[in-house]
């Protein structure tokens, strides 16, 4: 079921689909809704799957402000409640949607049931960066102009297209002709793109900062899927961020950076996989008088 619910003013595009326990799937920088296609048949026989556009993508309004780690949390957290979605729910973030994630666990930890990170963004020693105003400025001043002399649906869809091509360990974009130029021949979805790219680093060091202050939940089961590529400092990258989530690594491989569409089943059993553990979780904790992980 597709429609639209208002969270902090905005309009955002939401699709929910299944039932059982809550899913809520988040996509990574310029990407859609319909980038899940491939996995939400896997997850709806056995979760409540919710996909949403960030302002700015997809379907979504434009995005009214500049994105932070904090805000994205609060947008997941407030998207659930628009939908009558009170209980623990597992939380997918792929690429820069990861900070997203691990942002909501350590901000909402009695609304996080378990967390996958999809070849997550990693940024280990991230600084903000100065006059986030001006960069904002700068962010939509460029969109203004590309969208001026027509860019969005001259070159929109193309760039959509290539992208995906380059960041899949094989073959194109499965996405339908019409749905590409709906999304990406937009001004919105281009001036949504620059926006959240632009304060990518804002929202990396945020994030470090919430690690320091917001610890996760004891005994939250986490995993990291990792598309190496045959790249070992990536790899190794993620297998740190392993470690200190206190997370289950799992390199999967054949796969691009679009995990999502090149290996879907393997995102899809780590999902149902976490809620097996976090029933696992659970028993051990009731067994050793609810004692957290260190």
């Amino acid at each position: 079921m597709s429609f639209f619910v208002r969270v902090g003013g905005v309009a955002h595009h939401v699709v929910v689909e299944g039932g059982g326990p809550v899913c809520v799937l988040s996509a990574g920088l310029g990407m859609s809704w319909f980038d899940w296609d491939p996995v939400v048949p896997l997850l709806a026989p056995h979760r409540t799957v919710v996909r949403f556009d960030r302002p700015g993508h997809g379907l979504s309004a434009p995005a009214p402000v500049a994105p932070t780690a904090a805000g994205e949390a609060h947008r997941i957290a407030g998207l659930l409640d628009a939908l009558g979605l009170t209980g623990p729910a597992t939380v997918v973030g792929h690429s820069i949607a990861g900070f997203h994630a691990e942002a909501f666990a350590r901000l909402h930890p009695a609304r996080t049931a378990g967390l996958v990170l999809v070849d997550s963004s990693v940024e280990e020693h991230a600084r903000t960066p100065a006059a986030p105003a001006v960069r904002t400025a700068l962010a939509r001043g460029i969109g203004a102009a590309l969208t001026a002399v027509g860019a969005p649906a001259t070159v929109g869809p193309l760039a959509r297209r290539v992208t995906v091509r380059l960041s899949r360990s094989g073959g194109g974009d499965p996405a339908p002709s019409a749905l590409v130029r709906r999304c990406y021949a937009t001004s919105r979805v281009m001036r949504g793109a620059f926006l959240e790219n632009t304060h990518y680093r804002a929202v990396a060091a945020e994030l470090l900062a919430l690690r320091e202050r917001h610890p996760l939940r004891g005994g939250l089961p986490v995993t990291v899927l990792a598309a190496p590529d045959g790249s070992a400092r990536w790899a190794a990258r993620q297998r740190a961020l392993a470690r200190r989530l206190g997370a289950r690594y799992e390199a999967v491989e054949p796969s691009g950076h679009l995990m999502m569409l090149d290996r879907p089943e393997a995102v899809a059993r780590a999902v149902l996989a976490l809620g097996e553990q976090d029933d696992e979780v659970g028993q051990g904790e009731q067994g050793r008088g609810g004692q957290a992980r260190p």
